[in-house]
């Protein structure tokens, strides 16, 4: 059985990229199993194909750290929540075995990533009760919430000023998707989308920018938690960087 650490879930291939890729490969550095499952193969995109879109976030996945990158056929653009698709996700929670669960946020522009949370939060209830479905049942300790494209008022922020570098790189293996910057023009034939736009990998830095400086850190990815957080030491708390 293959097991990891922390287990993140997106609705689409470069949700969990763009929401916390460098946590991810802070976390893998650190010597944590990681895993990405996407719900979806972004089927229903403007740009790029199904394809190349699972090409593209395996290697995005490899550059974080990964040691797996999964799909699931939850149907991009109507992303459904019904009982094949619990038992298709519990089925991977109970294989993975997670304690650490990363998830879309609750609402969000884009209603495949509302759907997605709720999909996920329930499952990870789910997995944990012995008569429901196949498998040994396990609930991860914890399910924290990436940011996306709408702000809210995080539970805690993460430094990732070490690891930002490998974020864009992950981000540069979706050519499809997202504006490569360093000069790179977009394919006149592809249609324009908002992710494709340098303003968009623009406001990605601005706002870790803006995160990572209420926290005394150059770069920061924010995170929503269900609950309140436990805290062994207080200490740990304390910001750093010009007070």
């Amino acid at each position: 059985m293959t097991t990891v650490d922390v287990l993140a879930l997106g609705a689409h291939p470069d949700d969990v990229e763009l929401g916390c890729g460098a946590t991810l490969a802070k976390l893998a550095r650190a010597g944590r199993r990681v895993a990405i499952l996407h719900l979806t193969r972004g089927e229903a995109g403007t740009r790029g194909t199904p394809e190349a879109r699972r090409r593209e976030a395996e290697r995005a996945g490899e550059i974080l750290g990964a040691v797996e990158v999964g799909f699931l056929d939850c149907g991009d653009g109507s992303l459904r929540t019904g009982p094949a698709e619990e038992e298709a996700l519990i089925a991977e929670l109970r294989r993975l075995r997670p304690e650490l669960v990363f998830a879309p946020t609750p609402a969000d522009r884009h209603p495949d990533h509302g759907r997605s949370h709720r999909l996920t939060v329930d499952c990870c209830f789910y997995a944990g009760l012995a008569r429901r479905g196949s498998g040994a049942p396990h609930r991860p300790a914890a399910l924290f919430t990436y940011m996306q494209h709408d702000l809210f008022t995080p539970a805690f922020v993460v430094d990732v000023t070490a690891t930002w570098p490998i974020k864009m790189a992950a981000l540069d293996a979706y050519e499809s998707q997202i504006h490569k910057g360093a000069g790179r023009q977009e394919e006149g034939s592809s249609p324009p989308t908002k992710v494709a736009s340098r303003e968009f990998r623009l406001a990605v830095e601005g706002r870790a920018r803006h995160f990572g400086l209420l926290i005394g850190a150059e770069l920061g990815e924010a995170f929503g938690a269900l609950g309140p957080l436990a805290v062994a030491d207080p200490w740990s708390l304390l910001p750093t960087g010009v007070r």
